[in-house]
Order: C-alpha cells, then structure tokens, then sequence
C-alpha cells in the first residue's frame, strides 16, 4: 500500500508539473522545444489523411445507404459484432409491386405485360445494388475503417506520449535554469539528460509511424481502384439492363400505336410524337420521301427486308456500340465496332432504322449504333 501511495504521490507530481509547463508556454511565460521541420509536415499529413478518410467515409456511407435510419442500425449491429439483417433494396420492392399489379391488371393484358417485364428488370437492378453495395463495402469501406479505428489510434496515442514527454523536457530545462545551488544543477542535468533520451526515444517511434502515412495512402489507392471498379460494373450492368428492356418494349410498340389509332385518328401521331420529345437526342437519319417499290405495308410495321432497297440519297454510315441479336428474320443482327450503312424509311418507328451490312439487311436498333457523318 505504501508503494501505491508513493507512485500516486509521483505521477500527481508528474501531472501538476505537465500542467504548470502547458500553462506557462500558452501565457508565453516558458520555452518550448519545437520539432523539426519535417516532423511538423509529418503531423499535418498525418492530420490531413486522418480528415478527409473520415469525410470520404461517412459520404460513400451515404452514397450507398441514403437512409439515415438503417445507416444507424448497420452501425449498431457492427458494434454488437451481429451480422446485419438482409434488407430489401427499392428496385427488389418496386418489382414486387409491379408484379402483384400485374396480377391485379391481368397479366395477359398490354399493360400487365409491360409492369411484369419492367419489375423484371427492376428486380435486376435491385440485385445489383446489393452486389455493389456488398462489394464496395468490403473493398472500399472496411480498409478506410481499419484505418481510423486502427493504425490512426496508434498514432494519436505515441502522439500524446510525445506531447508528455515534451512537457517533461521542458519543465526539466526550466528547473535547470532555476537551479542555484552545485547539487540542484546536478540533479537537475541529470534528470534533463534522462528525460531528453526519454523525447528522442519517443520522437523516433511516432515519425515512423507518420511516415507510414506514405503506405496507407498506396493501400487506400488500391482501394479506390477496386470501388470505381466495382462502380463501373454496376453502371454498366444496369444499362444493359435497361437496353435489354428498350428493346423488349420496342417490340410491343406496334401494338400500342395500333389501338391508339383505332380509338381516335389524331391520337395516332401522339405516342412518337411524344416519345421523339421524352428519349435522349440522337443524331437524325435523313427520312427519303419516296422510294420506289417499298409497300404501304412499311407505314404499318410490317418489314419484308426482301423488298426493301436503299435510297439514291440519305444513306449514312454507323458504327455498332454493341452486341445485338436479332429476335426475328426482320431484324439484323449486329456485332459490336463493326460498321454499317443505314437508312430511314416512311412511317418507321423513329428508334429504329434499316441497316445494310454485305447482301444483308434488317431493322436495327438506334440505340446500339454511334451514326457518323
């Protein structure tokens, strides 16, 4: 017990003696011992790095769970070392919805068959935000965590160490000076050269972990690659989800057109009209006026590629962006960066064209093909 009382008594002595030093050198009443240059830069890296991965952090959280509330409870299950429940995304819920309207609707109807081949596509989606929320998580968002609740804690803990035994130096070389007697400047020298070592012992272990800032910013690199990877992945899956449903749509578009004109002949110009002003804009194929030998049967999306013979004029060359495989004999299959030649035709749907490749032709779809001057 009497041991216990004699460290309590010292490290209080410690501690007052840290304080009075701190106190001084912030009224300017003392010396401090500053760090070199270069250990200076080390620290604001090092505090630089620790900032922006805690903003860079909590923003990517964000950007993959934008509900508040669930961010809270996957952070509450971390915490409990708990896996966390498997949630459904909005695509997965809008697809449920979908299809249960279908049901409701008919499923055999135009528009039931278009909610059921849109919750589909949307039930896709959903799973591909979980596999990018799950992949980005584990490459991306673990090594940033490690990081602040790992290596950044060692740091700012040999830090503080140095800040003590700084303090320590300090109030060393102040009793010095104070010293008058022959026997006080000896203990004090002593006790300055103990603590001196004490500093530079403790300087050299926290520059070499700041210096190890220099690898953590090559391992973070790393993972940053691996997020816009996976990013890319998702973005690109996601928008050949939606051609594969642009294309599936298109086939019905037919049908569509034709019970608008059988319910009213000024509706019959309504749907191009107004898809022309809802999709994206898309370089224009000249629309020959006339051709010769083409039937009426064109006008009414009925194609015979056989009949069909490319204008004097208004032809174009494109190039192909993607695969395409032909759903009927009236179609043209296409590979991607091949080239092809192109054309419009009277009372065409405006999102496809007449592609000829060789002895070749078909209808081709717009959005596959990059049109060139």
């Amino acid at each position: 017990m009497e041991f216990n009382v004699k460290k309590l008594a010292s490290d209080a002595g410690v501690f007052f003696s840290r304080a009075m030093q701190f106190t001084e050198e912030k009224l300017g009443q003392a010396e401090k011992t500053e760090l070199d240059a270069h250990f200076e830069n080390l620290l604001a890296r090092a505090d630089c790095t620790k900032n922006w991965t805690e903003k860079i952090l909590r923003q990517t959280e964000v950007l993959l769970q934008p509900n508040p509330s669930a961010r809270v409870e996957e952070f509450l299950y971390e915490k409990l070392d708990r896996k966390v429940p498997s949630r459904v995304t909005n695509g997965e819920l809008l697809a449920q919805y979908m299809t249960e309207a279908a049901n409701d609707f008919g499923p055999g109807t135009p528009y039931g068959k278009t909610l059921i081949k849109v919750g589909e596509t949307q039930r896709r989606l959903g799973a591909a935000e979980r596999e990018f929320i799950r992949s980005a998580s584990i490459s991306f968002l673990t090594p940033l965590r490690n990081f602040l609740e790992g290596d950044w804690r060692t740091i700012s803990k040999e830090r503080r160490i140095l800040q003590n035994r700084r303090l320590d130096l300090d109030a060393c070389k102040a009793r010095l000076k104070k010293a008058k007697a022959a026997e006080a400047k000896a203990a004090a020298e002593h006790e300055l050269r103990l603590t001196q070592t004490e500093f530079d012992r403790q300087a050299e272990v926290t520059r070499l972990l700041l210096e190890g800032i220099s690898s953590t910013h090559v391992n973070h690199l790393r993972c940053l690659h691996e997020f816009v990877e996976s990013q890319t992945n998702y973005y690109a899956q996601c928008y050949q989800f939606m051609l594969d449903l642009q294309k599936q749509l298109g086939r019905f578009s037919g049908t569509f057109v034709g019970n608008a004109e059988s319910a009213s002949p000024a509706a019959a110009t309504s749907p191009p009209a107004v898809a022309a002003a809802t999709l994206p804009a898309v370089p224009t194929i000249p629309v020959v006026p006339t051709i010769v030998g083409v039937p009426n049967a064109v006008a009414e999306g009925v194609l015979n590629p056989n009949e069909v013979k490319p204008p004097a004029s208004g032809t174009r060359r494109a190039r192909v962006l993607y695969d395409y495989e032909a759903a009927d004999s009236t179609e043209l299959a296409l590979l991607a960066d091949e080239m092809i030649t192109v054309y419009s035709l009277p009372g065409m749907d405006p999102d496809w064209l007449i592609g000829e490749r060789g002895n070749q032709k078909g209808k081709v779809p717009v959005t596959y093909l990059e049109l060139l001057s």
